[in-house]
């Protein structure tokens, strides 16, 4: 089975538009690193083809985008059941491709529609055109599984109103259409069943000129009748906004915690927000602290140099195999985290999770 699926539209100009569809609905499409790999080599061969005037990127089925990446064959490698090498193979060659379309010169539209979360996420926040639905369902919720926000999740979140992405990041907190649009995780509202018009509009579109724009005016189109049901999607993100400004103006990790969890509120969002930070990694906490503030002023690829150094070096060390045991290979929801609070997680090992493998990292040449 091809689990990536490469189609071409023609525009009534003789113009192409190319569709690259992730094709695994049972695993709601995620992201394997054939998959990574076929479309790096798709997008490298349309950036030079003149014929090729944009790219729309989506997922098989009505679920999902793209549930997160292939952390079931990240684990096994961990566990001795595969490749040693695999998790610097999976990293560079995923964060090799978010940054591709972070920088592709030719606009991709992304139809966020579903789920969208992790490896998901990064695909959608490179993209020029993103496009949520009112059944759009995103989260970055590593904290759950020992691991961080990562492909270019330390770029986009220092992108966000406030603090927001700060909060996003230690509670893993799902958002919906209308939380996208404020978080600049998104540009567009279009209805799902406004899809086939998207393709209809951008075949008939006039492909002179600025490419970007003309895909804005299709979506803009498109926007507008979808006024009415995006203006009903209340955004919790938005709701919150000065509670999140508040627990997050501490000064260390711990103070976040102690004071989100110290919050007296009947409100389920962010009852949802403390079960999460209360049962989520102390270390993963930490990590994700600590690499949001080392990133803040980095480019776009020393992000991506800094986050690949801290994915290989959690595959080294036992936090992020024993998240992934518990919640999706044994799922019992047990895991067995190296340290029972942040106030007990050894900075030592915080530190050596943050020491480069490498001399040159093998994202130099990006």
């Amino acid at each position: 089975m091809t689990h990536v699926l490469l189609t071409e539209h023609p525009t009534h100009q003789g113009k192409r538009i190319m569709e690259i569809c992730l094709n695994a609905e049972k695993s709601l499409n995620a992201l394997t690193l054939d998959m990574v790999r076929t479309i790096q080599t798709a997008l490298d061969q349309y950036v030079t083809d003149d014929s090729v005037v944009a790219i729309i990127l989506d997922g098989s089925g009505e679920k999902a985008l793209c549930a997160g990446g292939d952390v079931v064959s990240l684990y096994r490698s961990i566990s001795g059941e595969g490749d040693a090498s695999f998790p610097e193979q999976f990293f560079t060659d995923e964060y090799r491709l978010d940054y591709t379309i972070h920088t592709y010169p030719k606009p991709i539209i992304c139809w966020g529609s579903g789920i969208v979360m992790g490896g998901g996420m990064g695909l959608m926040n490179g993209c020029s055109h993103r496009v949520v639905t009112e059944s759009t369902l995103m989260a970055m919720p590593e904290v759950t599984i020992g691991l961080y926000p990562d492909v270019g999740g330390s770029w986009f979140l220092h992108r966000t109103p406030g603090r927001t992405g700060l909060f996003m990041g230690i509670t893993g907190s799902r958002m919906n259409a209308a939380d996208a649009l404020f978080l600049n995780l998104a540009d567009r509202f279009v209805l799902t069943s406004q899809r086939s018009d998207l393709l209809s509009g951008l075949e008939r579109a006039t492909w002179e000129g600025d490419l970007h724009a003309v895909v804005s005016r299709v979506l803009r189109d498109l926007e507008e009748n979808s006024a009415a049901m995006r203006q009903s999607i209340t955004s919790p993100v938005s709701t919150h906004f000065d509670v999140i400004q508040k627990v997050t103006d501490q000064d260390s990790v711990e103070q976040i915690v102690t004071a989100l969890l110290s919050l007296d509120t009947d409100d389920t969002w962010l009852q949802r927000a403390q079960k999460s930070i209360a049962h989520g990694s102390p270390l993963a906490l930490h990590m994700i602290f600590k690499q949001l503030q080392r990133t803040l002023h980095m480019s776009l690829k020393e992000v991506f140099e800094s986050e690949l150094a801290l994915s290989v070096q959690c595959c080294r060390y036992r936090e992020f195999p024993e998240g992934v045991r518990a919640l999706l290979v044994d799922k019992d929801g047990k895991p067995n985290w190296t340290f029972s609070s942040v106030q007990e997680v050894d900075q030592t090992v915080v530190e050596s999770l943050f020491v480069s493998p490498w001399a040159t990292s093998p994202l130099a040449n990006l």
